[in-house]
């Protein structure tokens, strides 16, 4: 009897110490990926990435690159026609486009929809006449650690982001941040 006590015992010792190892592995498993992806993170102050994308609303279908705007501030929004809160913006961002346009100020709205006839659609019922990329892939959304539509960068004229917006912006907020990257004269 005092042998089957003494098993019961063992067991449950080495059950016990299996378990917290597992425990810990797992800890350590999460920490370490936490950790790691925050370093790919763009921040504040990091250089904006290139990209190259074909354009929707020109009408040769070109591709453009981020560099494309080289020394001018860009407003990049990332949106889809499936979230209200970024066709709510849209409309803010054509309203301020051909002032800031001339300002030196470039706004490229990345759409992640994946078909072109819905976006064609919303760009024509919107008369939106500044540069809109498609993104199928979702390639540059994962570049620029897109989670949560919409998403904004506004980068200076030196490739800088500046600021980096998560949710929707009203027309004073998207004017007040395309005064901060407007190029010096």
């Amino acid at each position: 009897m005092a042998n089957k006590t003494n098993k019961k015992k063992k067991r449950l010792i080495f059950r016990s110490v299996m378990l917290t190892v597992m425990l810990a592995a797992v800890a350590f498993a999460l920490y370490s990926n936490f950790t790691e992806d925050k370093k790919d993170i763009l921040q504040v102050g990091d250089e904006a990435p290139n990209f190259k994308l074909k354009t929707i609303n020109v009408e040769d279908k070109e591709a453009l690159t981020l560099d494309h705007f080289e020394g001018k501030g860009v407003m990049l929004n990332f949106w889809a026609d499936y979230c209200p809160p970024c066709k709510e913006e849209m409309p803010y961002m054509q309203q301020l486009y051909p002032e800031y346009k001339k300002k030196g100020v470039e706004i490229l709205a990345v759409n992640l929809d994946q078909g072109e006839l819905v976006v064609e659609n919303f760009i024509d019922t919107h008369d939106l006449t500044f540069p809109i990329v498609q993104d199928k892939s979702g390639q540059v959304m994962e570049l620029y650690d897109v989670g949560s539509l919409p998403a904004t960068y506004f980068i200076g004229p030196d490739g800088e982001i500046e600021h980096k917006v998560i949710g929707a912006l009203t027309l004073d907020k998207i004017e007040g941040y395309l005064q901060e990257i407007t190029p010096e004269s």
